[in-house]
């Protein structure tokens, strides 16, 4: 213990530098997703779906009818997309204006606003996004990302990705 004491005196700088380099390690992937978070409406009111949430009515599109449900559970492997540039400054579903910097979605059955989980499974890279909108409506997609969330998940160039979808549970505060 003395040798130790001993080695910071002689070289202060040491324990800054032991701090620098885990704080790199450490905040690495999440870079990007903190840089993000004002440009989110995370707060209370819209993801706490025990309080106050649109689950909306069973709906029809091109001919396949869907069934908005509340499900805590939910959790699904498939492929995301994001929407494409002609969506921003549209009102989304539960009517927002649809902001492709932010990290929300489109999922065809879950509460509106819910958080979820959605993983990218090739490169391994988590995102927290809120669903805000209805869809997508493409043969076999299972959400649709803001360009953003998409961006930070790694795939905005390729345009598709193999994802799970999970919904993030939420703590109760006393």
């Amino acid at each position: 213990m003395i040798l130790l004491q001993s080695y910071f005196l002689i070289r202060p700088w040491f324990p800054t530098i032991i701090l620098i380099v885990a704080f790199i390690l450490t905040s690495c992937s999440q870079t990007d997703i903190l840089e993000n978070i004002e440009n989110t409406n995370y707060n209370q009111r819209y993801y706490d779906h025990r309080k106050r949430y649109k689950l909306g009515a069973a709906y029809k599109v091109q001919g396949v009818w869907y069934y908005p449900k509340k499900e805590l559970n939910y959790s699904e492997v498939g492929i995301a997309s994001w929407y494409g540039p002609g969506f921003n400054g549209r009102k989304t579903a539960n009517g927002e204006i649809f902001n492709d910097n932010k990290l929300t979605a489109a999922h065809r059955t879950l509460p509106m606003p819910s958080l979820v989980r959605v993983t990218n499974l090739i490169n391994n890279r988590s995102l927290i996004v809120r669903i805000n909108d209805r869809g997508p409506f493409s043969r076999g997609r299972i959400i649709d990302l803001s360009r953003r969330s998409a961006k930070l998940l790694g795939f905005v160039n390729k345009g598709t990705a193999r994802v799970r979808v999970e919904v993030v549970k939420l703590r109760r505060h006393r």
